[in-house]
């Protein structure tokens, strides 16, 4: 873990308030803070996972791991940044199951020769992402194929929409943790060999609490630098949104899924990466478009741009080819990061898109 890092906690803090127009410099404290502050959000979600068995201590992994994007998004919703908000939505999807989930398989099938996994259980979740990408996909499709005169629809439409996905995460937990929870088990969760001793039930929920309140504080001072920071980089928003913003926030799941799988644990492994992302597209982002109604200066719409939708559909396409036959090695790995290298290029060198009205 980068605990050298947590230096860059009272950095940006002091720059936010004693250097106010440094903006890149703030930006760049910021991101730096958040890294090591998402390391013990996993490291004490992790830790309570000792208490509640592996199968919800996935579940908490994923949880908590995405804490950070939903306290940026929210920080961003509140100052009308929707660009912003679905860029790192978008991010925070294919950096779990592309960079995440690929430097996992890399990593592990490079010590282990070939890991298994529950294919059924991958099945489902891959399908699940499937479902997802269709619950992305069809409200861009609205936007562009109905045009302006139907615009004032698209509120509606998103909301309705986000309602759907809500509760088929709902239906999702429940076969995970109920009716099919065999599925997910894997292995029990052991501390042989660890280098450090289990937490206590309560020093994890109290280094969670506090990682979690200064991830809070930093991300608002990333938030309120990023598009300032973004035209003195030369990068457009949609590249910090996608990529920057997004790798920083996966802190946490890239250390536990890497650790995981270097413990020939992919089925917890495969259950962060792939379980962060479902509960991006079918929780995050449904409950941002809700909580817009009352945070943000107006509701915000699930209309992202064809680079967007077409990155996320591209993503679940390959990963479900990957998490299929219940086997990885390290070439489906390469095979995951290139693909994120490729759209990390590609957004790159892609000028910033107006988004629909929101």
């Amino acid at each position: 873990m980068l605990n050298w890092l947590l230096i860059f906690v009272p950095v940006a803090i002091g720059l936010e308030f004693l250097k106010p127009g440094s903006h890149t410099m703030i930006f760049l404290a910021a991101c730096l803070a958040v890294i090591p502050l998402a390391g013990w959000l996993g490291r004490a979600t992790e830790q309570l996972a000792h208490h509640t068995g592996e199968g919800v201590g996935g579940l908490l992994n994923a949880t908590f791991g995405n804490a950070a994007e939903l306290i940026i998004a929210v920080m961003a919703i509140r100052k009308g940044l929707y660009s912003v908000v679905k860029a790192s939505l978008t991010g925070s999807i294919i950096g779990n199951i592309l960079l995440v989930l690929g430097a996992a398989v890399l990593a592990g099938g490079i010590k282990h020769k070939e890991q298994k996994f529950n294919a059924t259980g991958a099945r489902a979740q891959s399908t699940l992402l499937t479902l997802a990408a269709i619950g992305f996909i069809m409200p861009a499709a609205f936007h562009y194929l109905a045009g302006r005169s139907a615009a004032f629809l698209e509120n509606n439409i998103s909301l309705e929409i986000s309602i759907i996905l809500l509760l088929a995460y709902s239906a999702h937990l429940v076969f995970t943790l109920h009716t099919h929870k065999q599925l997910f088990a894997g292995e029990e969760i052991s501390t042989a060999g660890s280098s450090y001793q289990p937490w206590s039930l309560k020093k994890s929920f109290l280094i969670l609490a506090g990682a979690t309140v200064l991830i809070a504080w930093v991300s608002e001072i990333l938030v309120g630098s990023v598009e300032q920071a973004a035209t003195a980089f030369g990068m457009s928003s949609i590249f910090i949104g996608v990529i920057v913003v997004a790798v920083i926030g996966n802190a946490a799941e890239h250390s536990t899924a890497i650790t995981t799988a270097l413990n020939n644990r992919m089925e917890l492994s495969m259950g962060i990466a792939i379980g962060s992302s479902l509960q991006i597209a079918l929780f995050v982002a449904p409950l941002l478009v809700i909580l817009s109604y009352f945070f943000g200066p107006r509701p915000m719409d699930l209309v992202f741009t064809p680079a967007e939708v077409l990155a996320v559909f591209l993503s679940v396409l390959i990963t479900g080819q990957v998490a299929s036959d219940g086997k990885s090695n390290w070439l489906e790995g390469v095979q995951l990061l290139a693909v994120y290298l490729i759209l990390a290029v590609v957004f790159y060198f892609l000028p910033d898109m107006s988004h629909a009205p929101s």
